[in-house]
């Protein structure tokens, strides 16, 4: 018995495998079950056997409009095999309204009709009550009880949204319809608990089954992967009898996640066949390692490139602070004739963001208007602010904050980040306070952004407000950067010592950024007992950081004292340190 949720489950040890279910798939085979598209012409009829012709080869959203409009003519809307067929082309054309729109339309659905519907809902990842509502209806209108390829598709929603409560309630669902001993309700169960953190129901399940296909086996290991125990996914693995792709990419993403890439590159070399996924995790993984030599090595190594693998390579670029780079790669990508995604985009948003240039902000920003991308959804109208407000471009920044549906958290302290990159503060303050009236809790991260804006505006009263909320009523203990802004805040108005008091009190070690915002206020206030002290904790903090040395020098030039300044030097040359030059755009 498995009891968790108010929910008592046996688990059966037993489990019946129909001779027509494929073992290495969780999909059937039977035609009369699919409506595939290897049943016999003469079956559809004359007028059904031509459009099914035209499905058969529909490769377009547009082709598929064009049939669809054909099909209503020919009175074959009604047609169960032809509406099958129309809307596994929905699910792989990513048409999720159309394909519900003509269901609808069907007088009486037969049970392939919903399953396929309920396949496409959750591959799509739409709202777990859409397919629920689905679900009911199925039990509602059919004449045909939900079978065993009904509850795949559910359960994989729940995996979706984590929302174990559900999974748990079909689980039991599926025992008292007898279901709950077949090989895909099993595995798809398995898969359920494991994503919903539930990983001993899901390996009490995986032991109580007498045969197992290497999905449940793949099942378990992404389980035990997503608990954090890779030693049990790796042995389970090693004990694999068969092994397909599928298991292979786990068990390398596994390795990746965990920072393991010498396994995860073992594996790879292992591997008897490769795909796309297989290079693209690797890709990923060695970028979010910094180590862009070897995803670019692998990146040219892999051929028929896809939006994934390119996406994979522009993000890490990105994430590396690599931006020129990134944006090569996109041309490249555009050269070859691939469509951008909507995740591309966003990378390329995150690069222009990281170069600045309004210009190239523009040309981004009209791509996507030009572009089938979605701008409505949440990520993409995100990344556009930011970068607008990053390349300068406040008023178009703005306008699109206007036109969200719903802001959120990271919406709100991307305009306000632009707007403290531009020295308005009092912006910034407006709107962090509109964001608070709207019922969106602060992080660490906003008040980071508050208290930079009041530092570069010099609005020392409305800092030393915010940090007081940030730790009483929101109960945020400041991290070192946030002592770092009210240091650099205090300095900037000319109140040294109590900046300095504040770096003696902190509860924690301060880190270089602190000490250097004391030094540059040192210097624009020329105090040089303090800026003495400052410098000589930097210098043991970061001793090949020149710009500490040039601030000392620096402050000693302004007060003419330039025996001292001749010691700094000499103390820079001896030390091998050298400033880097400035440089800008302009």
């Amino acid at each position: 018995m498995i009891s968790f949720n108010g929910f008592r489950i046996r688990v059966h040890k037993r489990i019946q495998i129909r001779t027509r279910f494929s073992a290495s798939n969780v999909k059937p085979k039977s035609a009369r079950e699919l409506g595939s598209p290897s049943r016999p012409m003469s079956f559809l009829g004359r007028r059904a056997a031509s459009v099914a012709t035209l499905l058969s080869s529909c490769d377009s959203l547009r082709a598929l409009e064009q049939i669809h409009a054909r099909i209503v003519r020919k009175g074959l809307e009604q047609h169960h095999v032809l509406v099958l067929r129309f809307l596994c082309l929905c699910n792989a054309l990513s048409a999720v309204s159309y394909a519900s729109s003509a269901f609808e339309r069907v007088s009486h659905p037969t049970l392939p009709l919903f399953n396929a519907l309920l396949k496409l809902l959750s591959d799509h990842r739409l709202p777990l009550q859409s397919s629920l509502f689905l679900f009911h209806q199925l039990r509602l209108r059919s004449p045909h009880p939900p079978d065993p390829f009904s509850y795949p598709s559910l359960l994989k929603s729940c995996s979706h949204f984590a929302d174990l409560h559900t999974g748990a309630s079909l689980h039991s669902l599926a025992l008292r319809s007898g279901f709950e001993s077949n090989i895909f309700v099993r595995t798809s169960l398995i898969d359920m608990y494991g994503k919903c953190g539930e990983v001993h129901a899901a390996k009490l399940l995986f032991k109580a089954m007498d045969f197992r296909n290497e999905v449940t086996w793949t099942a378990m290991i992404v389980a035990y992967l997503n608990s954090g125990d890779l030693a049990s996914a790796a042995e389970l693995f090693d004990g694999m009898p068969k092994r397909n792709v599928v298991s292979w990419n786990a068990m390398i993403d596994g390795f990746v996640k965990f920072g393991d890439l010498v396994s995860a590159r073992k594996l790879f070399d292992e591997m008897p066949e490769r795909n796309k996924v297989t290079f693209t995790s690797l890709i990923d993984g060695y970028s979010k390692a910094g180590d862009m030599a070897s995803a670019r090595m692998l990146f040219e190594m892999l051929e028929g490139k896809d939006v994934f693998s390119w996406s994979a390579m522009i993000t890490g670029y990105v994430q590396n602070g690599r931006p020129v780079e990134a944006l090569k790669i996109f041309l490249e990508m555009l050269e070859k004739n691939i469509k951008p995604d909507e995740f591309i985009m966003v990378g390329l948003m995150s690069a222009c963001s990281l170069l600045g240039s309004l210009t190239l902000a523009k040309w981004v920003d009209s791509f996507i208007a030009r572009s089938s991308i979605d701008v409505k959804r949440a990520h993409v109208l995100a990344a556009l602010v930011d970068m607008n407000a990053k390349c300068g471009n406040m008023e178009r920044a703005t306008t699109l904050f206007e036109t969200m549906p719903k802001r959120d958290l990271i919406s709100y302290c991307s305009l306000m980040q632009g707007y403290s990159i531009h020295g308005l503060g009092v912006k910034v303050i407006e709107f962090f306070s509109r964001m608070i009236k709207e019922g969106i809790v602060p992080d660490d991260v906003a008040f980071t952004v508050v208290l930079t804006a009041c530092s570069h505006a010099g609005l020392v009263e409305e800092g030393n407000k915010y940090f007081s909320i940030m730790k009483n009523e929101y109960s945020i203990s400041p991290s070192p950067d946030h002592y770092a802004c009210m240091v650099d805040l205090l300095g900037r108005a000319g109140r040294l010592k109590e900046a300095y008091e504040l770096i003696k009190f902190m509860p924690m070690e301060p880190h270089a950024g602190a000490w250097g915002a004391l030094l540059g206020a040192c210097r624009l206030n020329c105090d040089i007992e303090l800026g003495e002290v400052v410098a000589k904790k930097l210098f043991e903090m970061e001793p090949q950081n020149g710009g500490n040395y040039v601030l000392l020098s620096n402050i000693y030039a302004a007060a003419d004292r330039w025996a001292d300044v001749s010691q700094v030097r000499t103390i820079m040359r001896g030390r091998g340190v050298r400033k880097i030059p400035g440089c800008t755009w302009i």
